[in-house]
């Protein structure tokens, strides 16, 4: 057996200077000194007997074989952590701070009603939560970065456990001024080159709705993007465009109805499939499946009468 004279916490530190390329950052991120990282990082090279950097005046950059190694890097970082977590789930139950990513357009109208009772439940629980667009939920995931991810399917699954939770459907969303506010039922041939607004490209909802507008003939209105559902609100506000808004975000932010319009495709039923998943290779997959379990029972108590359970 080959002598292991390489630690962990310096694959650690090697993973966040090559993410960062700069010293300076990535010290920062690791809360250590800069000449700190710097001799852990030398260690780590002498140890392997390769230079994963090239040093510079300008910062760093990695190696072609720096490069080769981050992948073989993190999957031994999460192995280790694979082992930490099955011990100290064996000791003391479900505890700990789980890393728990969700999308923008789906967590903040979601999570504040369902992490508190979480926590009534699992004691011992806290949840670190980041929001970031689904492409960047799934590789936080595999790279180890999150435990669990709160998300809008579809997803790719290799190597991934997805746990569909409910249905959520999209709603026309209109200033009471638009002609279509006068409609009791919006037809889809109603909607033909209707001027739709949307969030930026890189949002899963940007190429649903996308779809949405090739079936009916709309338009997506290429002039404003928003980076946000707020910033798509207030547009709609201002009589830019109508727009398909999520349900639980009209629930938890539309409530003056004398100024929007909020109605239905008739016919249609437009809708998004959210899910928790987790990698396979977890120790805690039991209990991943438990917690989508208990996810399930408050959706339906909070949110029973505007979504579909699955």
């Amino acid at each position: 057996m080959k002598d292991l004279n390489i630690s962990l916490k310096q694959l650690r530190y090697y993973l966040v200077a090559a993410k960062h390329e700069s010293l300076r950052q990535a010290a920062r991120e690791l809360k250590i000194s800069q000449p700190s990282l710097s001799a852990q990082l030398q260690k780590l090279e002498e140890a392997l007997g390769v230079d994963l950097f090239e040093r510079s005046r300008g910062g760093i950059n990695l190696t072609p074989l720096g490069r080769d190694l981050l992948r073989q890097a993190q999957q031994a970082v999460n192995a280790a952590e694979v082992i930490i977590d099955a011990a100290n789930f064996a000791t003391k139950g479900p505890s700990g701070t789980f890393r728990l990513g969700a999308s923008h357009t789906l967590g903040p109208y979601a999570l504040p009603w369902i992490l508190p009772e979480v926590h009534e439940k699992y004691r011992g629980v806290k949840f670190f939560v980041r929001e970031e667009v689904p492409d960047k939920l799934a590789e936080g995931l595999y790279s180890g970065r999150y435990d669990l991810i709160l998300t809008t399917l579809p997803l790719k699954d290799e190597g991934i456990t997805v746990m569909p939770l409910f249905r959520e459907p999209l709603y026309l969303v209109m200033n009471r001024a638009h002609p279509l506010a006068k409609s009791r039922s919006i037809r889809g041939d109603q909607l033909a080159n209707v001027e739709i607004l949307t969030l930026e490209e890189h949002h899963l909802l940007y190429r649903q709705v996308e779809d949405i507008c090739k079936q009916f003939n709309a338009r997506i209105l290429r002039d404003y993007e928003g980076t946000s559902l707020d910033s798509i609100r207030q547009m709609v506000h201002m009589e830019m465009g109508i727009a398909f808004l999520p349900a639980l975000y009209i629930r938890s932010e539309i409530v003056d109805r004398d100024e929007l319009r909020v109605k239905s495709v008739a016919g249609e039923h437009i809708n998004r499939v959210h899910a928790l998943a987790w990698r396979d290779t977890s120790p805690l997959r039991t209990f991943y499946r438990d917690l989508g379990d208990f996810f399930q029972t408050i959706i339906r108590q909070k949110f029973g009468k505007d979504v579909e359970m699955l």
